[in-house]
């Protein structure tokens, strides 16, 4: 193709198209029409010239006068309350839901090798002295020492915070290095569990165990939740990379991958709760008995959330994926 002929014979169409976009007042029927056919021609022009002879100046050019004619075209969605409240009452909780078949057998393995440390590190006095010296075990498992005073040593407001902060981050890599075959994930997951083992065998240990529970369980039940479900869905991304099944491996990444932002996103309001818990509930003066029941009763609500409004919505179709009218279109394939 002669670039040069092509240009001649198609830019009285590109000037005109940015004439249109350019127009301040409101286009009339014709010239709407008008829009519509330029923008479908520069499009056809645009994909010509990428094929044929790509010249990155023009390519450039033509490529922000599509973009402008596109949104022109099709119009901008904004974000409305009623987005929200959507992603809220089916896509997140949908999308949780169908991940259940990971991040439950996640939940139980986690929660197996914790104890099996806990278990190690509790009943061999080599591995204690390994991870600190006597003194230092000491002052971490004593009555009034860090174990009990990390929750109170700074102001609940803050400590909340930053509790959210590294939990959502935590969860966000989870999501994100999935696609990585899932590995970083594992990893992440170990040493998550390998800090609740820790504090779990040395504070039994000391004979505090009811101490410990009496700390973690408030905000750990529904804090680790979020934990292992921001893990199950991320090596279900890892597997996708694998075996996308029927779909294409790109069509397959981008769906697990959008509802995997999505579940992002719900998961640091999830964590936000926790960290609240963590942040007031956990250092309050509360009987030990009340706040666990607060924490069971975190748990127990979102685990209702999940499998009541999220296998609802599940069952009638919602994957947690964006709106169909949002997605790239797909060309159809053969079975």
């Amino acid at each position: 193709m002669d670039l040069d002929v092509f240009v001649s014979a198609h830019r009285a169409e590109w000037d005109r198209l940015d004439a249109l976009l350019r127009r301040q007042r409101r286009l009339t029927g014709a010239e709407a029409d008008e829009l519509v056919t330029l923008y479908q021609r520069t499009a056809t022009h645009l994909s010509l010239i990428q094929s044929s002879a790509p010249d990155p100046q023009l390519t450039g050019r033509l490529s922000q006068l599509v973009a402008r004619a596109r949104g022109a075209v099709t119009g901008t969605r904004r974000a409305s309350w009623r987005d929200v409240t959507r992603f809220l009452t089916y896509g997140f909780p949908a999308a949780v839901y169908r991940a259940r078949h990971w991040w439950v057998p996640t939940a139980l393995i986690s929660t197996a090798v914790s104890i099996l440390l806990g278990w190690w590190i509790g009943t061999h006095p080599d591995v204690q002295s390994s991870i600190a010296a006597p003194s230092e075990l000491r002052e971490l498992t004593r009555p009034g020492g860090q174990y009990e005073t990390y929750y109170s040593s700074h102001p609940a407001a803050s400590f909340a915070a930053q509790v959210w902060t590294n939990n959502a981050w935590a969860a966000a890599q989870c999501l994100i290095l999935g696609v990585f075959l899932g590995l970083p994930v594992l990893w992440i997951l170990f040493q998550n569990m390998l800090n609740l083992g820790v504090g779990f065998g040395l504070m039994s240990s000391a004979g505090r165990l009811d101490t410990f529970l009496g700390l973690v369980l408030p905000h750990g039940l529904l804090e680790l939740t979020a934990v292992f479900v921001a893990a199950g869905t991320g090596l279900r991304l890892g597997w996708t990379v694998i075996d996308p099944g029927p779909r294409t491996r790109r069509a397959a990444l981008a769906e697990e991958g959008r509802a995997a932002i999505g579940m992002a996103i719900g998961l640091a309001l999830v964590l936000f709760v926790s960290g609240a818990i963590e942040g007031f509930v956990t250092p309050s003066g509360l009987p030990t008995w009340a706040r666990i029941t607060i924490g069971i009763a975190a748990e127990v609500a979102f685990l209702a959330y999940v499998y009541v409004l999220g296998g609802r919505a599940a069952r009638t179709g919602e994957t947690g994926d964006v709106e169909a009218a949002e997605r790239s279109a797909a060309v159809p394939m053969a079975a």
